[in-house]
């Protein structure tokens, strides 16, 4: 038999497991309470199941148009119009795609080209420095500092150059739990203005905010929006993770790029599932009360707290909570980790893993979206551990 001809060189070289599914088969191995991965171990809306279930029914099973259905295309445009003045059109500036992670993936591989500079703050989501270097860009890190995790905007416009053709910011932001201001995104807005660069803005927790915070996306800014893709997440929304369901809006000329990138990617995006979602957001409730659901979540499990050795400042946004632990244990956080999930049969996730260079500051990331059963059996370990 002839030697294998299967020699390659790597695209992604430095890419490794990611620390979700390390994480998640060790959790699995030693039967853990699950705070890690950021999904809600509890049911959607009936009435949600019922409309996908009634839309199949109804013969909605063949491919949705490339962009999406366009009843779901108005009614994100008209939720995006409510809550931040600006008006998307339906035809030409909204797709539907397979959750975020495909928007914000596919928004970066039809801009970015080899030698092109994308700026990424960090710690961050870790599906947005792969998809830069697929498609032959450099990745910029920014490394905000770990007591609160503000934007140096001034250090910011230091590391623009010529070559920066995209800039991704994240809303509130994971694993931080931090929001951007106002003046955050007017600083943003000012420094970007004199240049072409693209801005990308995740903003999959749009709705999950909270202690009275204002979700400032990127829609709400005149030269942003002009820039910007902004990518969302019916997932997250609505506890139907699994359905990878989110859509992506930008101006017209950007969005034509886009959809050149999509329709070979995926093409179009399963069809009863936008039916019923088109539905649904008839009701602002079902997302404009996801706030305080999921505040008293965080509210709970940070009362749980009281008496342990961990530090922390409550979570602003998404269904994460960061503690720091450095009162409590000198050990590296991913040591950490992995030891409450074997001693313990508790999950997180160690921060290290979003950071640049792996900078490790004693932090683990916990998701509260979970039943207070789930919760409490986390605090029952996470009481144990004082300073």
């Amino acid at each position: 038999m002839s030697a294998s001809k299967n020699n390659f060189r790597s695209k992604l070289p430095n890419v490794k497991t990611t620390i979700f599914t390390t994480v998640g088969n060790l959790a699995r191995q030693h039967n853990a309470t699950d705070l890690s991965q950021g999904f809600p171990n509890f049911g959607a809306d009936p009435r949600l199941l019922n409309l996908v279930s009634d839309a199949m029914q109804r013969g909605y099973n063949q491919y949705a148009p490339m962009q999406g259905y366009f009843g779901l295309r108005e009614a994100i445009v008209s939720k995006i119009e409510r809550l931040h003045g600006r008006v998307y059109h339906p035809e030409a500036e909204v797709t539907v795609t397979v959750g975020a992670t495909q928007a914000l993936f596919t928004a970066i591989s039809a801009f970015v080209h080899p030698g092109d500079e994308v700026i990424v703050f960090k710690p961050a989501y870790d599906c947005y420095e792969p998809a830069i270097e697929l498609n032959g860009g450099i990745p910029v890190l920014i490394q905000l500092n770990n007591d609160d995790f503000k934007v140096d905007w001034q250090h910011f416009k230091s590391k623009l150059s010529a070559r920066t053709r995209m800039v991704i910011i994240n809303s509130p932001h994971n694993p931080s739990g931090t929001v951007l201001s106002k003046d955050d995104m007017l600083a943003l807005q000012e420094i970007l203005r004199p240049t072409d660069c693209i801005l990308v803005s995740d903003e999959v927790y749009e709705h999950i905010i909270f202690d009275g915070e204002a979700h400032e996306s990127a829609s709400r800014f005149d030269d942003l929006a002009a820039r910007s893709f902004v990518c969302a997440s019916f997932g997250k929304t609505f506890h139907v993770t699994g359905w990878k369901m989110g859509y992506c809006v930008a101006p017209a000329s950007l969005m034509s790029e886009f959809r050149k990138v999509h329709q070979f990617a995926v093409f179009s995006v399963d069809h009863p599932v936008q039916r019923a979602l088109a539905e649904y957001l008839k009701q602002e409730a079902h997302y404009l009360d996801l706030s305080n659901f999921y505040q008293q979540k965080r509210d709970f499990f940070l009362n749980g707290l009281t008496h342990t050795g961990f530090q922390y400042v409550p979570s602003k946004g998404t269904y994460f909570q960061l503690l720091r632990y450095a009162d409590i244990s000198s050990e590296g956080d991913e040591q950490l980790a992995k030891r409450l999930i074997v001693d313990h049969q508790l999950a997180c996730i160690p921060i290290s893993s979003f950071n640049k260079g792996g900078l490790d500051h004693k932090l683990l990331r916990f998701c509260f979206a979970k039943t207070e059963e789930t919760l409490e059996k986390a605090l029952s370990v996470l009481n144990r551990f004082n300073p």
